[in-house]
């Protein structure tokens, strides 16, 4: 028997092996076959709570997305399986379970993992950081290996050239091209930047719409510009890899590795330290915030919803301290967790002396006026941040508390940029601007995507210090702590219950959110899940472990 025999009979014994075990088992096991998925929660108190909940199909776009997906042969690189290994789990976020892949035919697990796994990557970056990536990675991820995909955007042949609108403004030039992109006729207008190099980004929400070529900072000075402009395909496959993982609810609202809160830290300023972080800086973030650090990197086109932040203005948004500078705590933290909802990722898998050096590369070398080339101005050597805020501890949350947050909701007009409901459509919305003239639309709060971060102690910081450079105003003299306290339990409660995709409500009768209300309720891990109509979580049903493979079984 010849060594060659036995590699003959072993790939066709493996071969089948494989069709039994992932083309026929899967009709025979129940567990293949379950919708139950542990999933996390956001109560109408607050809280965040894993509690068993069932998966739900694609919708039609994220079907044709998929179909997108598996045709672009995106899962050759990519896998959709996150083990139960540490590493594994604390890269990528909570073990998958079955019910994940009810709705898969064919699972897409994948084996090679040549790129990033992507069963966790649902709203780990914003729509326009894909919209991005699927036009160049390397715009963003110098070491990616991944080939663009501009086949999946509309690019005409020619340059549009930019003219006066006649109104004081700039537009595009109508021509054949451009009118299939746009509205010119429309009394509704986009504003769109183009980047350095010329390319213009175009949405598909533009297509009813006049276009308004917005270049406050002279970002670009040619009088022509090329289209890089969104497809249906495209964005059904966007909606497709949004949905990844998000069977599991506001699980990022709880992943550890994101959570950092500290007061200060940092690294003793040295030549050494700031050119380590500019290596960081060049390799990371300058797709994005431009080699200058002015927001306007080759990337920022595609980010028309909200820009990157300009460093040289030295305006930060998050902060825990009275003076607009914050901290090098601050900044790390911002890194660490990212900007939930936007193109800023959660950098907490880099190295802590890379954020260290690069916070130190933005604070000496970027952050810096320099318009008068012979008297640069250091801000944070001339107006150092001054000592942080000190925010105590949060009282309990309670229906008396939700009520007066209401109350301050009223009080503070809350609801001129935010809307009654919470959803960012209130009267103000629509004119908003933030300090650079770009346009600025108020957060969505029923999405439960809080670019501060998720919990109270986030929103109250928010509540008390503002965001600067934007219309959102510092509350920390006009409410006491208290009222602040009960309007940011309500800013929580506004996303309660809701899926943080489609912002739907989610299917749990009135006596399980009852149960998920009371704040004696611990159900902080997925093996300690609530378990609807029972009043109890898995482990005080079941008995740990067994209890969940009942679960996974659909029992």
């Amino acid at each position: 028997m010849t060594a060659r025999f036995v590699a003959l009979v072993a790939g066709i014994g493996f071969f089948f092996l494989a069709v039994i075990t992932q083309g026929l088992l899967p009709f025979f096991e129940p567990s293949a076959r379950t919708t139950n998925v542990t999933s996390v929660v956001r109560t109408g108190l607050g809280q965040l709570k894993w509690t068993v909940t069932q998966a739900t199909d694609y919708t039609p776009l994220q079907k044709e997305g998929r179909a997108v997906y598996l045709r672009e042969g995106c899962w050759y690189c990519h896998s959709q399986f996150v083990r139960p290994v540490t590493g594994e789990t604390r890269r990528w976020g909570p073990v998958t379970e079955s019910g994940e892949y009810a709705y898969d035919v064919p699972h897409l697990f994948g084996t090679r993992r040549i790129g990033p796994d992507l069963m966790r990557v649902g709203l780990k970056y914003g729509d326009e950081w894909h919209l991005a990536h699927f036009w160049d990675p390397r715009m963003l991820s110098p070491d990616s290996i991944m080939a663009p995909y501009r086949g999946l955007f509309d690019r005409p042949a020619d340059a549009i050239r930019i003219v006066d609108d006649g109104a004081g403004g700039r537009t595009l030039e109508r021509t054949p091209a451009s009118e299939t992109l746009f509205d010119f006729d429309s009394e509704a207008r986009i504003s769109l930047t183009p980047n350095a190099d010329g390319l213009l980004f175009v949405p598909l929400t533009a297509r009813d719409k006049k276009p308004l070529i917005l270049i406050p900072g002279e970002e670009f000075g040619g009088e022509a510009v090329n289209i890089a402009a969104e497809t249906q395909q495209l964005h059904a496959l966007i909606a497709y890899v949004q949905k990844l993982g998000m069977q599991r609810g506001k699980w990022r609202d709880l992943f550890e590795p994101q959570q950092l809160e500290v007061i200060d830290v940092s690294l003793p300023r040295s030549d050494e330290w700031i050119a380590y972080g500019k290596n960081v800086y060049e390799r990371r973030c300058l797709g994005c915030h431009g080699v200058k650090g002015d927001g306007n990197g080759p990337a920022a086109t595609f980010l028309h919803k909200q820009r990157p932040r300009d460093f040289t203005a030295a305006v930060f948004k998050f902060r825990l301290t009275k003076e607009p500078l914050p901290t090098d705590g601050d900044l790390l933290r911002t890194i660490t967790r990212g900007v939930r909802g936007t193109a800023m990722p959660a950098w907490h898998e880099l190295a802590i002396n890379d954020r260290l050096a690069v916070i130190q590369y933005i604070k000496h070398e970027l952050a810096v006026d320099r318009s008068d080339p012979s008297a640069p101005y250091a801000f944070f050597t001339e107006e150092p941040p001054g000592p942080p805020l000190i925010i105590g501890k949060p009282p309990a949350s309670s229906a008396q508390v939700l009520t007066r947050g209401g109350e301050i909701w009223q009080a503070a007009k809350c609801w001129e940029c935010h809307g009654q409901g919470g959803k960012g459509d209130g009267q103000k919305a629509a004119g908003l601007k933030d300090d650079l003239g770009f346009p600025m639309v108020p957060a969505d709060l029923t999405s439960g995507q809080f670019k501060s971060g998720p919990t109270v102690e986030d929103i109250f910081r928010t509540i008390s210090t503002g965001l600067s450079g934007t219309p959102m105003p510092s509350y920390r003299d006009a409410f006491p702590d208290a009222d602040r306290w009960a309007l940011s339990f309500y800013v929580l409660s506004l996303s309660a219950y809701k899926d943080p995709l489609s912002l739907e409500p989610l299917n749990i009768s009135d006596a399980d959110r009852k149960a998920l209300d009371d704040l004696n309720l611990q159900a902080a891990t997925p093996d300690k899940a609530y378990v609807p109509g029972t009043g109890a979580t898995v482990g005080e049903r079941d008995g740990g472990a067994s209890g969940m493979r009942q679960i996974a079984q659909g029992d």
